[in-house]
This record gives structure tokens, sequence and C-alpha cells, in this order.
């Protein structure tokens, strides 16, 4: 591992020399010389902790690292290496796009997805158009459309003249998060202001005498409707594994019957959002006696369109703590894209919205240069630096971040989880193919809190990568293995030399 430009400052060891210094102006300037600790007195003791060169090299971890810490107390910048960098934060970035959520729409936020109607309602039937109206709830499933049609026939609806609609449009439509991934994964879906199943319909086979039986169902806790807007066909070929088509109203897959084996089951993702909640919808509608013709898109929603039911999320706190623990792409973005949505209106796209939280940190927080391009940190065009990140967690350290991060448990001699380690970690973990990022808070053995940021690439190695081998591609688990082994000893490293 190659580290460039090693920049490591000191600490401030004397008595009052940190009180002289500005927390905000101690996080935004961090010194440019490159010291190590003064060891001294009882600092004797730490001599035999390995320098970050030696840890990186010792896991023959390649690419290139950078990494900053500072001390939540004063602000002051502790150590870091190639900090002005800028490098792919992989998930780490849902950490910057929960305090923009949180900020700009605020922790008790819910979002609403509601049915309505136009030209009135007669003796039970809807005169005019049911509307869907996805509001960019991120949690919707199956189930909540179970419960929005029940309520719908609790409300006295029994039929519809006009047609079934359905409206995505609160948030810009897009066909995946990240282009540059293969088709089938779940991970990168489309994003609009509608989401069922977080954009997954689940694909599911099994052998049969004279064949495979398969099901595309928009699945959940209670329900299992088929879906009609998603096929598959299982073709006799050995490669693909996966193919996908735009059949217009449907998204077509083929699978490679070679790869299928006796059964199994995966999520794959959806590319077409509003005729997936719609045709879910229409089913569950018709289990509770009410007959939908097929699902429209339409592009606006009428002024004078009535609201029979109105479903609303949890809010956003708990939907952002359960982004954080599950890395989950399609939250990010649709959270992000809200926000952005209420500083601009008129909002165009995924990549406009990274470019408003982007001013946003620098206006808010003070950060030098990020270059989001979205909000997960799906996109290999996504950077962000060690010492941007560790300055928006000094300043947020008190707006609520902490509390919603997962807790990181370090790993014992043995490569264990261990829950009672002396080093706590609260922190966001990232990872892509040869991609590896790690940043929170940090409670050191002696009680000292630490914020930090290790950001890990091996920019090479991933540009070799064709975009059918980037579910799996070959070496990328022992490279992120080794990557997560640097992390802790760096962690271990700090809580070492810099507690009190």
């Amino acid at each position: 591992m190659r580290l460039m430009s090693r920049n490591v400052t000191r600490r401030f060891l004397l008595g009052g020399a940190a009180s002289l210094i500005a927390v905000r102006a101690a996080a935004a300037e961090p010194p440019t010389s490159s010291l190590r600790p003064v060891l001294r007195g009882e600092d004797l003791s730490r001599r035999n902790v390995p320098e970050p060169d030696q840890i990186i090299r010792g896991q023959n971890l390649s690419g290139e690292v950078a990494f900053a810490v500072a001390e939540v107390g004063t602000g002051a910048r502790l150590e870091q290496s190639n900090a002005q960098e800028g490098t792919p934060p992989a998930s780490v970035a849902k950490a910057l796009t929960a305090l923009y959520a949180l900020d700009i729409l605020g922790p008790d936020h819910r979002f609403e997805t509601r049915l309505l109607a136009t030209g009135g309602v007669t003796g039970g039937e809807i005169q005019g158009d049911l509307i869907l109206a996805g509001g960019g709830d991120p949690t919707l499933d199956t189930d909540a459309l179970g419960t929005m049609a029940a309520n719908l026939k609790e409300a006295g609806i029994i039929g519809v003249k006009g047609d079934f609609l359905v409206y995505q449009a609160a948030l810009p439509v897009e066909a995946m998060i990240d282009p540059e991934q293969p088709d089938h994964v779940g991970y990168n879906p489309s994003v609009s202001g509608i989401a069922l199943n977080y954009n997954r319909v689940h694909f599911e086979w099994k052998r049969g005498g004279d064949g495979y039986d398969v099901s595309m169902e928009g699945r959940s806790a209670k329900y299992r409707p088929g879906v009609q807007m998603a096929q598959m066909r299982v073709i006799d070929r050995k490669a693909p594994v996966y193919t996908y088509a735009d059949a217009g109203l449907r998204d077509e897959w083929t699978v490679a019957r070679r790869a299928l084996g006796n059964g199994g089951a995966r999520w794959l993702p959806v590319r077409k959002p509003g005729l997936y909640a719609g045709d879910v919808f229409a089913t569950l509608a018709r289990s509770n006696g009410i007959v939908l013709g097929a699902p429209k898109i339409t592009p606006t929603l009428p002024q004078d369109a009535k609201v029979l039911v109105t479903q609303r999320s949890g809010d956003l706190r708990g939907i952002l703590k359960d982004m954080l623990k599950w890395s989950t792409n399609l939250t990010a973005e649709m959270v992000g894209m809200a926000a952005s949505k209420k500083r601009v209106p008129e909002l165009a796209s995924l990549r406009a919205s990274a470019e408003e939280m982007n001013k946003w940190a620098m206006a808010n927080y003070g950060l030098i240069g990020p270059r989001m391009a979205d909000h997960s940190g799906l996109s290999d065009d996504s950077r962000l630096t060690a010492s941007d990140m560790v300055t928006a967690l000094l300043e947020a350290r008190g707006e609520g971040l902490r509390p919603i991060l997962k807790s990181i448990r370090l790993r014992d001699s043995r490569g264990r989880p261990d829950g009672n380690h002396p080093i706590k970690v609260a922190a966001k973990t990232g990872t892509l193919n040869f991609v590896s990022g790690l940043a929170g808070y940090m409670v050191a053995e002696d009680g000292k809190e630490l914020a930090f940021a290790i950001f890990a690439a091996d920019a090479k190695e991933r540009a070799q990568i064709s975009r059918e081998e980037r579910e799996r591609p070959p070496g990328a688990r022992g490279w992120n293995a080794r990557a997560k082994r640097v992390q802790q000893e760096l962690i271990e490293r700090w809580s070492t030399l810099y507690g009190a």
C-alpha cells in the first residue's frame, strides 16, 4: 500500500495548547506538517505501537489508504494521511446523507402514500379515476399496500368508473442508481417517488418434472401476490446468468438454466416502480372486492382530487437508523432526494440532488470539496476526503447522528466479534469491490472520544472488473477482509496513543 504525501500531526500535549484554538477552526484547518507523537514519560510504554505504514504493509493491502482522526472535545487533529485526497466513500456516504435529511426534513418527518379519487364518489363508486400517489416513502411494502386496500374498502369504495393511475413523480424518476452495475443486482433498483419492497421483485424457482417452475412476486410478511409487470424465462445456456430487457410495460428477464440447480430464490431490481406498485395494489384491491383496470402512469396530480386513504411511514429518525444499520441504497437515494426537493422544488435528477447535498455540506459544515454523485455512495464517481468526513463528524456531534449509527464490534485475537472489547465504536461501514471505508466515533479504553474516517481503495484492481463481474469479482472478498483488519489496527493504535 502506497502512502501518498504522508501527513501526521502532533497531538497537543501541553495542557493549555488545545484551549487556544477554537473547535471549529481546528476542525476546518488541520495542520499540514508531518510529525510523530512525542514519547516522553508515561508515553515510553507506547513505543511498540506500529506506525500506519507498518499496519498496512502487515496486511499486504494494495492500493491507497486515507485516514484522519480528531479529538471530539477540542476538535484537534491528531493524525492523518492522504486526508485531503478525494476517495470513493462507498456506503460511508450514507452518514452524510443522514445528516442532510435530518437537517432539511427534520427527525419527525413522515412520508405519505395516498389513494385519491377524481370526479367524486356516488354509491361507493368513484366517478372518475383512482390514483395511487407515492410520496417518497422508502419503506413502503406490500403489507402497507394491503392495509391501504382494506382501508379503501372500509371507506365504502366498491368500484371505479375511470382509470387506475399511479403517480411516481414526487421525486425524479431514475431507471437505476448506478448504470455501471450489473442489471440483476437488487441493491441497484430504480428510484422514484414511489417504491415498493425497496423496488425489488422476489424471483423463486423450483425444479419440476419437465423443467422449472418460476414465480415473480411482490412478497412481504403477509402477502405473496404474483406480478405481471416482471416476467422471467429460463433459457438453456451457460452464460450470462441473467439478461434484462425493457418491454415497455414489463420488465423482461431471462436466466441461464445451468445456473439454477434444484431451486432457490433472490430479489431482482424493478425498473418500472410505478407499474410494479400498481400491479401489486390491483391484486390486493381485488381481494377486497374492488376491481381495477391495469395501472397507468400519470405525470401530474389533479388539484381537486379527494383523499380517500393515507398511509404514513415511521418517523425519519427511525428510517435513517435502519438505513445506517442495513445500508439500504434506495433509502439513501430517496431521503436525499426528498431533502433536495424541499430545497429545490424543480429538482431534475439524482445527480442534481447529490450536488445540492454537496453545496449544503460546504455551507453548513465547512467541508472543502465533497463531490458526491449520489446519496448512497454506490457510484464510482463519488469522492469524499477523510478530512472532510471528520469535519462533518465533529460538527454534527450534537445533531443526532451518533445515536443512530451502528455499533461496530471489534474482533478478538481469533477474528471473532468481541462484545467485551474495551474500545467502543459507533460508525458507518462502506464496502464496494476493492473499496472499504469506516467513519464515525470511537471511545478509547480510557473513555476519550475520537472522530475518525478511514478510506481504502485499489483503483487499479477496481478498474479491471467487467460490468458482469461486479457482483462477485475475483480477489475482492480477500482484499476487503484485509482492509477491515487495517481499520481495526488503526483504531487500536489511536486508542493507545491518544488516550488521556
